[in-house]
């Protein structure tokens, strides 16, 4: 009786391992399928990212070609330049600009918008769907004057740059050559920003050139960020 009862004993607990096998085999392969799926949920958000990043540098691409071929007769003349890094419309010679110290646009620099602009948004105007902001930016060297303190100038600069971009921003607005379409999107589209001397441009021995630091510039910003962003967020 006792070998039949072991017999029985080792066959149910035969049964109960060949069970327990078996389950953690299922759940081995559920967890494989689960990996899996993930894997290629990660695969296809990796690959709308490589997408938006590789229509990112061409649109970038885009706009620079195209900004360049309208404008690249008037650089020399207008003493401006376009960084194809950045898509910075900078106008460099601040003589050209403002009187130092003031935010009244000098008669040179309200005829030299007089023809930008509207020239500008033309160019731009095929790429709306691509474009976040438009943002006019200020920026002036670190010095305020003799003997003010370096906190002092930077703050006294901000509030000039302020008042410089909205000069800027106020004058093309109100130009008569724009369409109330054109004057809807510089609304809903474009920012004026002062930066004083937060970004300041510097000599080969890395000295700060006054100079070059004091200018103003139209910068595009593309909406790619946002859309990657929304696909990670997705994740």
């Amino acid at each position: 009786m006792n070998n039949i009862f072991g017999s029985s004993k080792q066959k149910e607990d035969g049964e109960h391992w060949l069970t327990v096998s078996d389950l953690m085999a299922g759940l081995m392969m559920v967890f494989l399928f689960i990996a899996i799926a993930f894997m290629r949920h990660v695969s296809i958000e990796r690959d709308k990212i490589k997408d938006v990043a590789v229509a990112y540098q061409q649109n970038q691409v885009a706009i620079f070609d195209a900004l360049n071929t309208e404008f690249e007769n008037d650089l020399t003349s207008w003493q401006a330049s376009i960084d194809k890094e950045t898509l910075s419309f900078q106008f460099d010679s601040p003589e050209v600009l403002f009187a130092s110290g003031e935010s009244i646009l000098k008669v040179e620099f309200e005829e030299i918008l007089a023809d930008f602009i509207p020239r500008y948004l033309q160019v731009l105007d095929k790429y709306r769907n691509s474009i976040d902001e438009v943002r006019i930016e200020g920026h002036t060297s670190s010095e305020w004057g003799s003997g003010t303190h370096p906190d002092d100038a930077y703050f006294f600069n901000m509030s000039l740059s302020q008042n410089r971009t909205r000069s800027v921003l106020n004058y093309s607005y109100f130009l008569s050559k724009l369409t109330n379409a054109q004057r809807a999107w510089i609304k809903s589209s474009f920012a004026a920003v002062g930066l004083a001397s937060s970004r300041l441009k510097l000599n080969d021995d890395g000295s700060e050139n006054k100079q070059k630091s004091r200018r103003v510039s139209f910068r595009v910003i593309t909406n790619a960020d946002i859309q990657i962003r929304k696909i990670v967020e997705g994740l």
